[in-house]
């Protein structure tokens, strides 16, 4: 009998196989050919899933979405009101550990990408404004508990808080602080926020 595939499975094997390579080398010099040996499967497998190069940096953006999506859940899981919720949210975008390194590292190169003379992505546009809401709704729930000063305008407030964050992330990507200094900047700043 003939093996099973896991087509959504092998997709996700081969985006994954991009983010490693665009983690080290960026997403310009990540080839479909060295996405194969990365993701340890043959180069017309890589396009019998992804027909071009820009199907698959779409196709690894999507995964990628999902990726920071799962480290926005994991860290706000167990949070315990809007401070928690917001600092979880936020947290999840620093590359504080290897796999946030590799995942916010790879997020920012498409950033570059686009910058760069790339296509510019809807779907990056999509999942930013997505985490902006996410956040503006956090923000409003800490106002309705009277934890936040109810006259700022908590889009505006979400705005800067993921800016911040981004901004933080690509400071430690950099080499200008670790990742501790970064949450702490980043707690100091919701702190101040909910007059802590």
């Amino acid at each position: 009998m003939p093996k099973l595939v896991d087509h959504a499975e092998r997709r996700r094997q081969i985006a994954e196989a991009l983010l490693a390579v665009a983690s080290t080398r960026g997403l310009h010099a990540a080839t479909m050919r060295e996405v194969a040996a990365e993701a340890g499967v043959s180069l017309r497998l890589v396009q019998y899933y992804f027909h071009s190069k820009d199907e698959l940096l779409a196709g690894a953006l999507e995964h990628l979405a999902a990726r920071i999506g799962e480290r926005v859940r994991e860290r706000t899981a167990r949070a315990r009101g809007p401070y928690e919720l917001l600092l979880g949210a936020l947290s999840a975008v620093l590359p504080a550990d290897e796999d946030g390194r590799r995942v916010i590292l790879t997020y920012h190169s498409y950033y570059t990408h686009a910058l760069s003379g790339g296509e510019p992505s809807a779907r990056g546009a999509r999942d930013a404004a997505a985490l902006e809401e996410l956040l503006a709704g956090y923000v409003a729930r800490a106002q309705s508990e009277g934890a936040v000063d109810g006259s700022l305008d908590a889009d505006v407030l979400a705005i800067e808080l993921l800016a911040l964050a981004n901004g933080l992330g690509i400071s430690v990507l950099t080499g200008q602080r670790d990742g501790a200094r970064a949450l702490e900047l980043l707690t100091g700043r919701l702190d101040r926020l909910f007059r802590l």
